[in-house]
This record gives C-alpha cells, structure tokens and sequence, in this order.
C-alpha cells in the first residue's frame, strides 16, 4: 500500500469569542501549514479538504484560491465534532490512491456556529445539549466503576494545566481540582470546569506522499493506520453509557492496519470533550484497562506526564468543532517531530488521534509513526 505522512502544521489560536471570518482563519492556519512544510510550492497542494460544520458554501474551492492550490479536488467534510480527522482520512486516501501528491486538510469554526446542536437532535426531545449525554456518561461511568467526583476533577485539572503550555489554547486559568470542584454542577455528575468551551479557532496539516515527503520534512509523521466507525446518529445507538464502542472498533482496526499494539502509543490526543470522556477514551484506545482510565490520568498528572493531551486536549485548549481534530493531528505530528517544545512527551516515536462525535455515536482514530 502506498504511504502518505503528514510534513507540515500551523495553528491559529482558539478564542473563546468571536474571532476573524472563517475564510480568514483557514488561509491563516493554511499558510502556517504550507510554510512549515520544508520549500512546499503552494501549487503543489493537489487536494484541499476543508473541516467545518459551518453553512457557507464551495468552502474548499474558496480556500484552494486563496493559498493558491492547483487542486483537482476542494470540498468541505462534515461530521460534527469528528470532521477534522475525517478530513485528514479523506485527504489521506487521495494521496494514498495517487489522486494528489500534497493535499491540504484545513479545519475552523465558530464558537457560536452550527453543529452543537442540530435538527436530529431536536427531534428526540430532553436531551438537545450534549452536557446532557456527557452527565449520562459520567453518572454510569463513575457508578459502574467507583470514580469517585474527585477524580474526575483531577483529569480536568490536568487539562487545564497542560494547556498553560499551548500558545494556541484559549485563556483561561491553570485550575486545579479544588477549583473544579469548587466549580458549578451543570448537570448530574458533571461540574462547569469538566466541560470544555465552545471556542472560534483554524488548524490546517500537510498530508504528502512518500515521494514528497521526504523532501518537504526532515521527519515525516507517517500514517500507518486509520480507523473509522459510526453506529448512527442516536444516543441509544451506544450498547453502553460507561464505554465508547464506536471508539473501540476505530482504535483497533487502525492498531491493525499500523501493525501496532496500545502499547506502542508514546503520545495520544483523544477526544476529552468532557473529562469523563477522557476517561472513556483513554480506556477504548487501549491506553487504560477498562475502568481505569480516570486512575491511569490521575497518576499521569502527578508525574507530569505529557504522554496524554499533551497540548490540555479539548478541555484545556478549547472546542472550535471543525478544527479540533486537526489540531490534534498537528500536535501528534509536532511531538513525532520533536518541535512540541515545553509540551514535548518523552520518546515520542508512535502517536495516536482520537477524534469523535455526537456522544460518541462515531469516531475516527489514527496511528502515525515517526
């Protein structure tokens, strides 16, 4: 099979207002991208695929013109909270099957843009607002396996805190437990500071095949496998509120397909939407036994560990739907790279992203190698 890796990043900062026009916040984070890619020739860019679950249209043909792409396709992907790494899986399948040499994967939204809460939604009543399903996970989650409220606060801090790092992560606070703790409850088992914030913010990649990867990047951040499941668009579609199912299977046919274990993962970026999530999360890519997801986070934040959301994951850096994962993808490529600075995870060869949506009815997981 034919390997494609990702050469280039660039992130624009995620604001917790309102923020630049969207077309604006892809060309930047796109130029970003194309200039750390080593003498990329923005005509080069084959393909451009655009993240966002924003109404505009021809947003991809918009964003080719602007950066000056010779694409052969432009289009937008659309998949909630999951369209940035099925943006990058698309983008990867045209360069894999020769349909593009370079392609550009560009992701952005607004924090008040559509996509949090949609029609489907709305049409099954109570639970419109996904602080409802994360309460539902968290409430089964902590009564099946004895989490207790503190060590939930615990991921939530450390999300926090990682992010003080990240110069691209929204402003706020270095909060600790007792300040999550201390935090609002707004809904059953689930506290203001165990959310994350709906947020105005770009990140764009460089996905290049072998060929020109290895001129474009000293290290190029291969893509060994992928993963992709979606068991519908319903809560109900879950077997279970305590576990991520749709993650489970992504996680292991992309371990597959990468000829990988779990235990191969130096640094992961997963989907912690919520902090329970990244409990859940952690637990379904195999980076934690079942049910012990909130103990093994607990235990990386008291020893500093950057293995995990290194850049504060979503809590910490803040939710601009379309373009939170690519920017988990630009960070798993920067720490392969060895150019995540204060944020950089020790012996960071094998990395893995986790990227999902609507309570976790779908996921995408990719596994990247340096």
């Amino acid at each position: 099979m034919a390997r494609a890796a990702i050469v280039g990043a660039g992130t624009v900062r995620f604001e917790a207002g309102a923020g630049a026009p969207l077309e604006d916040l892809l060309r930047e984070a796109s130029a970003r991208a194309v200039s750390s890619a080593r003498g990329l020739d923005p005509g080069e860019i084959g393909a451009v695929m655009v993240s966002s679950n924003a109404g505009d249209g021809y947003m991809g043909a918009i964003l080719a013109e602007r950066v000056g792409a010779r694409a052969g396709a432009a289009q937008r992907v659309e998949c909630l909270c999951a369209s940035g790494a099925g943006a990058i899986v698309t983008a990867w399948a045209h360069v894999t099957a020769g349909l593009a040499d370079v392609a550009l994967v560009a992701g952005a939204d607004a924090h008040d843009g559509p996509g949090r809460v949609f029609g489907w939604d709305a049409s099954r009543g109570a639970d419109r607002r996904p602080v409802m399903w994360a309460s539902r996970f968290a409430t089964a989650y902590m009564r099946e396996h004895g989490a207790a409220p503190e060590d939930m606060a615990a991921v939530a801090a450390r999300a926090h805190q990682n992010a003080q790092a990240n110069p691209d992560a929204y402003e706020h606070g270095a909060w600790t437990a007792e300040d999550v703790m201390s935090s609002r409850e707004v809904a059953p088992s689930l506290r203001l500071l165990e959310c994350s914030r709906a947020c105005t913010g770009a990140a764009a990649v460089i996905v290049a095949s072998e060929r020109a990867a290895r001129r474009l990047c000293e290290s190029p951040a291969w893509v060994r496998g992928v993963g992709q499941r979606t068991l519908g668009a319903s809560l109900s579609t879950n077997r279970s509120m305590s576990r991520l199912a749709s993650a489970e299977a992504a996680a292991g046919d992309a371990l597959r397909m990468a000829r990988a274990e779990a235990s191969d993962i130096d640094v992961a970026e997963v989907h912690d939407a919520f902090a329970v999530c990244e409990a859940m999360a952690a637990e379904a890519v195999g980076l934690a036994p079942r049910g012990r997801g909130a103990a093994m986070i607990r235990g990386l934040h008291s020893t500093g560990s950057r293995a995990l959301n290194p850049r504060g994951g979503i809590l910490g850096s803040g939710h601009a739907l379309g373009a939170t994962g690519v920017a988990q993808a630009a960070e798993v490529a920067r720490q392969l790279w060895g150019q995540a600075g204060a944020r950089q995870a020790d012996s960071a060869r094998t990395g893995l992203v986790h990227n999902m949506a609507a309570a976790a009815t779908s996921s995408t997981v990719i596994v990247m190698r340096s």
